[in-house]
């Protein structure tokens, strides 16, 4: 009796196993395809827009910093004369 459960409960486990892996209908490569040039593109897009972002900051940076050099040097060149407000 003990074997005769035993055999029934492994044929319901394999039977469901088997059952719940079947495969299920695939959608159309051509759409997923279409989908990914879609986002291949955004991609594209939104690195060139970044570069161009870095690129302007970094040319902001430049700028401040050269006119942050002259600053300075017209203050010691004004401290130097010796008509330095302060």
């Amino acid at each position: 009796m003990r074997k005769s459960i035993l055999v029934l409960a492994t044929a319901f486990t394999l039977s469901a196993f088997f059952t719940s892996c079947r495969d299920t209908a695939k959608e159309s490569d051509d759409m997923e395809m279409s989908d990914d040039m879609d986002d291949m593109d955004d991609v594209d897009n939104d690195l060139e827009e970044a570069a161009d972002d870095t690129g302007d900051a970094i040319k902001n940076a430049a700028n401040e910093t050269g006119d942050a050099v002259d600053n300075a040097a017209n203050e010691v060149g004004d401290e130097l004369d010796g008509t330095d407000d302060n």
